[in-house]
């Protein structure tokens, strides 16, 4: 069955666009990759608060005014995984605090160095597509 998720590529202002937040995951599918914080909409919940749950329980960070600028589809039949992932960009504040049950790290990387990073799920597709509206914000 196909799931709705939300995806946040977070930077830490809206002068530092070029600064990303990823989380490295401790969990399959994509155990020890990096990604953009996210994850399953709920039963009756709105995107817009899943992305903000899924923000702070995974980072701890408090979300603000998330836009959203695309989806993707992501499909791994080798991990009978389906899902639509409604993508965001934001800045957010707080502290760092990595949810121990799926992040085993988390860090501020540049958008080229996350470039070099293994990343899960299509999150290569999801930073070309913040680059090129990096073009135009």
């Amino acid at each position: 069955m196909v799931k709705a998720t939300v995806t946040a590529v977070i930077s830490p202002s809206e002068k530092d666009r070029q600064t990303i937040l990823l989380t490295k995951r401790s969990i399959e599918p994509f155990r020890d990759c990096w990604c953009f914080p996210g994850g399953h909409i709920d039963t009756d919940e709105s995107t817009l608060d899943a992305v903000f749950r899924e923000t702070a329980e995974e980072t701890g960070l408090e979300l603000h005014d998330p836009v959203f600028f695309g989806y993707c589809d992501e499909i791994f039949p080798e991990y009978q995984f389906h899902a639509v992932v409604l993508i965001f960009y934001a800045t957010a504040s707080g502290t760092l605090q990595a949810q121990q049950a799926e992040v085993s790290d988390i860090g501020w990387f540049s958008v080229e160095q996350a470039r070099n990073l293994s990343l899960a799920f299509n999150h290569k597709e999801v930073l070309d597509r913040y680059e090129k509206l990096l073009e135009t914000i």
